[in-house]
């Protein structure tokens, strides 16, 4: 695929002489006016990644020399990481009330989910459902996911053993070649497409890995033990630094895996945080005399006193009996809903026995 690139001083509206403050001050003007969480226009992303790629070059007197002298080639090997890895972002957004969620600003176009990383391989998600006793008590769990890993064959280069990838000649190692260059009123235009030899690699394996067809990963299915929180929340992730996904480079350390903890629904209760819910259903005469039942609870059976004359769809509360709130030695509460079962189909005594007590109760 072919791009386009507009020149950087154009993105940030600039003169090519322009100084470290002129820089700084079109960049904050323009992030203002076009980041994604101020400005919710589809193409908006796509905008913002142009004006913080011009800025992260121009801002740079090595980087922008480069760029001046050589174009789009000058930085066509530089990382997200090399670009963005060094800015520091205190002076210019400290004071202007806008809150970029902590970190580089950066972090959620060039790190975040599947997109390709330059420092590690990417990271993995996966769910583990849990019942809610693990939840009551935490504790162990065995874990196991696919995952594509580095081939040991090869140690990740892709290369069979005794050979090694070379720089790619015909990008010279950049992964992208400039099909057309030209300066028009001032501004540089280039033509910039992934290179076909190497296909963006920047290298190439003479000799492909026999194990892993050159790719430098294989599927490997693996087995963790995790310790799940007690009192995990809904939701709960836990990251296991070194389990992701491969890293597209050799010798670069894999991604990071995360787990989301989620509880198995179970029959017996509804969870809502720490507290559970559960439906009980007795009889009227049971609710008119009150009775005692017997319902269970994440530590075993209890035995419930119904009040005479309870309604029906009024909730007891047992203090105490729900989960654990996570990180607290505190209890939610088991909150019990009462259901009063009407007789749809009577027998002739016992309708008798209804219309005496009718009587008198029109009596009273």
């Amino acid at each position: 695929m072919t791009t386009t690139q507009r020149d950087y001083y154009e993105v940030l509206g600039i003169a090519r002489d322009a100084d470290e403050k002129a820089i700084k001050n079109a960049f904050r003007k323009l992030t203002l006016k076009f980041h994604p969480d101020r400005n919710k226009s589809p193409d908006a992303e796509e905008h913002y990644k142009e004006i913080a790629e011009a800025y992260a070059v121009l801002s740079d007197p090595d980087k922008r020399r480069q760029y001046d002298q050589k174009g789009f080639a000058g930085v066509a090997d530089f990382t997200a990481e090399d670009l963005f890895g060094g800015i520091d972002f205190g002076d210019l957004f400290g004071n202007s009330g806008f809150n970029f969620g902590g970190g580089s600003i950066f972090d959620n176009f060039f790190h975040r989910g599947p997109r390709k990383s330059h420092s590690k391989g990417q990271d993995l998600e996966i769910m583990v459902r849990v019942p809610l006793e693990r939840i009551a008590k935490g504790g162990e769990e065995v874990v196991r996911f696919h995952r594509k890993a580095p081939c040991v064959a090869c140690k990740g280069t892709g290369a069979e053993a005794g050979s090694a990838a070379r720089k790619c000649d015909a990008c010279g190692g950049s992964g992208r070649k400039v099909l057309h260059s030209e300066r028009k009123q001032g501004s540089i235009y280039q033509q910039i497409t992934t290179c076909p030899v190497c296909r963006g690699e920047g290298t190439v394996i003479d000799k492909p890995c026999s194990q892993c067809m050159g790719s430098g990963k294989i599927d490997k299915q693996e087995t963790l033990t995790v310790n799940i929180p007690k009192g995990a929340d809904e939701g709960t992730m836990l990251r296991i630094p070194g389990h992701g996904l491969a890293a597209s480079k050799p010798g670069l350390p894999p991604g990071d895996l995360f787990i989301t903890i989620t509880s198995i629904p179970d029959l017996r209760f509804q969870r809502y945080g720490a507290d559970l819910w559960q439906a009980k259903t007795i009889k009227v005469t049971d609710a008119v005399l009150g009775t005692e039942i017997k319902i269970p609870t994440i530590d075993g059976h209890v035995d419930v006193k119904i009040p005479a004359g309870l309604q029906s769809d009024e909730v007891l509360r047992l203090k105490g009996k729900g989960l654990p709130y996570q990180g607290s030695d505190q209890y939610g509460d088991l909150n019990l809903r009462i259901h009063v079962e009407i007789p749809t189909r009577l027998s002739w005594k016992e309708k008798g026995l209804y219309k005496k007590l009718r009587d008198a109760n029109e009596k009273k």
